[in-house]
């Protein structure tokens, strides 16, 4: 059930680019979850009025959710590699990127009419 949500205040690149950025995005996520792609789900927002340092330049907002615990290791090497992503593919500076990284239980997470639990 692994999540990545981009949000950022940039208008969109082409259907193909954002299509494109989501699918290495999944892609990306499975592989530092150790998750199968198949439960991975990514959304992106563009376009939403942000300001970060009391100012509106580039940001964006990503949120990364799993059930499970991710380990420091693990959110260490998804925020470079995350904003390292988002920076080419956005435009948006790293240092305007701020990521959420959220353990759910299992319990909490529903799908297909039923939980994870």
């Amino acid at each position: 059930m692994p999540l990545i949500k981009v949000q950022t205040s940039v208008s969109a690149p082409e259907k193909t680019q954002v299509e494109a950025m989501l699918n290495s995005l999944s892609a990306k996520l499975a592989k530092h979850l150790g998750k199968p792609e198949s439960y991975v789900m990514t959304a992106f927002e563009s376009d939403i009025p942000m300001t970060f340092a009391g100012n509106t330049d580039p940001v964006c907002y990503i949120e990364i959710k799993s059930i499970g615990t991710m380990k420091s290791d693990q959110t260490q090497a998804m925020s470079q590699d995350f904003c390292q992503q988002i920076n080419q593919t956005l435009g948006v500076p790293k240092d305007r990127i701020y990521i959420e990284f959220a353990d759910a239980k299992a319990a909490m997470w529903g799908w297909n009419g039923t939980t994870f639990a």
